[in-house]
């Protein structure tokens, strides 16, 4: 498995306040990431697999949308995570 527990837990701690706050938009938003880059790679080798091409097109809107509500709600740190993670936006 590619998103092991513990790669989850290091996800939370460098970009949230702790570990253990795993509802931390910023800890989201950095796990979707990685699992939008996986999915990616992925569909460059098995182009006809759509079923992952859709559950790829559906984390894509939800790390949109935690990313408009961290705008929303805090400029900066929608600022500083799209800088860390180096999305385009």
């Amino acid at each position: 498995m590619y998103l092991t527990p513990e790669k989850k837990q290091e996800f939370f701690a460098k970009y949230g306040e702790n570990a253990q706050d795993t509802g931390n938009a910023e800890g989201q938003i950095a796990m979707f990431s990685f699992r939008i880059a996986h999915l990616t790679e992925h569909l460059k080798l098995n182009r006809k697999d759509v079923n992952t091409q859709r559950s790829l097109i559906t984390l894509v809107g939800k790390r949109r949308r935690l990313l408009d509500y961290l705008m929303r709600k805090d400029i900066e740190r929608y600022r500083s995570i799209v800088k860390d993670l180096g999305l385009r936006r």
